[in-house]
């Protein structure tokens, strides 16, 4: 919960102490210079370190068992029970993710169905229609929440009372309000009002507070494809995100299809 401290240098942090046998005692009381030099932080980072060590634990206490009580995991990637696909999929997916809801999801036989920005009338009914096809025959979609094109996947799995994964641009409360019981887009809350847990997972990259800002966009299409055995393209544009993330899959063994 440091500002500007992502999953990457949490992972680093964790690993050099696990290294090194320094305990979290230990790693909090000490010097700017050493969180700097010895841990690679930022000087914004450190200097926060520095100045709040004394209450740091003690303030965010409260929010973990806020969290704990309301059954969100988090978990970074040096732990066990970090998703293997976001780990196999290339070094840049996201290194600590907030989880809420259906754990089992992340063992299923997951796809998604991803497109460019600005996909036309008939481009977003094929992203329908191939949600269809892959909920239709047991596969578990993966996919965002708030551009039509991940939208119009989105909705399909609530039709049939089938179960999904969706990858945040933002944090947990952002989304799911502070009791994290809203749906998480006005449309899908024409078939489901409530987010139901014991069907869904919901996904995050982000603090659970976070907004979002101009990069979310981008580390959530690289979740959505990292959970995903495989993934079909819908309106890829030349040399942007969605051909890297096509060729990035195609490179960790995913089954990869262009419409």
């Amino acid at each position: 919960m440091v500002p500007g401290m992502g999953g990457r240098s949490v992972t680093r942090v964790l690993a050099r102490n696990q290294l090194l046998g320094v305990s979290p005692e230990e790693f909090l009381v000490l010097s700017a210079e050493a969180y700097r030099e010895e841990y690679r932080l930022s000087a914004r980072v450190a200097d926060y370190l520095v100045g709040h060590r004394q209450t740091l634990v003690q303030e965010n206490q409260p929010f973990e068992e806020r969290l704990e009580r309301l059954g969100v995991r988090w978990s970074v990637i040096t732990d066990a029970g970090f998703p293997e696909m976001i780990e196999q999929f290339d070094v840049q997916s996201p290194a600590m993710v907030f989880m809420y809801g259906n754990l089992k999801l992340l063992s299923a036989k997951t796809f998604c169905v991803l497109s460019s920005r600005n996909a036309s009338f008939d481009q977003l009914n094929e992203i329908e229609s191939l949600a269809e096809a892959g909920v239709l025959q047991g596969e578990v979609l993966v996919t965002g929440h708030d551009r039509p094109e991940y939208q119009r996947s989105a909705v399909v799995p609530l039709r049939w009372g089938a179960p999904r994964i969706l990858c945040l641009d933002r944090g947990l409360f952002q989304v799911l309000g502070d009791d994290l019981k809203n749906e998480a887009f006005r449309a899908a809350r024409l078939w489901r009002y409530e987010f139901d847990p014991s069907t869904d997972l919901v996904i995050s990259p982000f603090r659970p507070e976070s907004g979002f800002i101009g990069v979310n966009n981008q580390v959530r299409d690289r979740l959505v494809a990292s959970l995903s055995h495989r993934l079909t393209f819908v309106n890829v544009r030349p040399g942007g995100n969605m051909e890297k993330l096509a060729r990035t899959a195609e490179k960790a063994g995913r089954q990869v299809t262009v419409v």
